[in-house]
């Protein structure tokens, strides 16, 4: 089960809880609160057997997009994802800034800056990747977290960021530290070419927010950086 829906079914066991303690208080009907309860756990269950965790995704990227600062963290982010992209080489087919968008996009999860990483998987597969083209990647999943400690002096998203950098470090023999360390590295990379680009990365983030096409994004980067 996916940690959206756990988290679900969490909300449904404490409607549940404070259903039995106010609901005399107020002159709730138990039903209510059941109803509640019972369509929570359905969507849970649902979500995680059927919809492989992007309908809780959808439901929860909604309610916290109401927060203007989360819309804000969400934007500097992948824009740190897609300027570094742009200028390691790595072309950007796409990008999304919620879970609604991603799902139109056929992305998984709540969205993000999708790449052509074809050579990446070619050279997973022949278990031959060359050191220049894995931290060209790497730095480009750091990109995310390095934009928003610059911002904000901490990051609260980029679990997904690490997932990823885990999952193609770990089958090459990276032991725990030695990954730590490749973590350290790529992001200090990023943080780097960030600060040297930092006027290309803030008309990035409005061309994001104005949702301008990869093309267009594309023009804006670098007509700051040909100036």
């Amino acid at each position: 089960m996916s940690q959206t829906s756990l988290n679900l079914v969490a909300v449904s066991i404490f409607l549940v809880t404070l259903s039995s303690l106010a609901g005399p208080l107020f002159n709730l009907s138990p039903t209510v609160p059941a109803i509640a309860t019972f369509s929570l756990l359905g969507l849970a269950t649902l979500d995680s057997f059927g919809l492989q965790g992007k309908g809780g995704a959808l439901v929860v990227d909604t309610l916290a997009r109401i927060s203007p600062q989360y819309r804000d963290r969400i934007v500097h982010h992948e824009a740190g994802h897609f300027l570094m992209a742009r200028l390691l080489d790595i072309p950007v087919t796409g990008y999304a800034l919620s879970a609604w968008e991603a799902l139109k996009q056929k992305q998984p999860g709540q969205g993000g800056v999708s790449f052509a990483d074809d050579e990446l998987a070619s050279e997973l597969r022949q278990g031959a990747l060359s050191a220049q083209l894995l931290d060209r990647y790497c730095t480009i999943w750091m990109a995310g977290i390095a934009a928003e400690r610059l911002v904000y002096d901490n990051a609260e998203g980029g679990a997904d960021d690490l997932s990823k950098l885990c999952t193609v470090l770990a089958p090459l023999g990276f032991s725990p530290a030695a990954l730590e360390q490749k973590q350290r590295f790529c992001a200090l990379q990023a943080r780097t070419l960030l600060r040297e680009n930092w006027t290309a990365y803030e008309a990035l983030v409005q061309a994001m927010q104005r949702g301008d096409s990869v093309a267009e994004c594309y023009a804006v980067i670098d007509v700051i950086r040909n100036c």
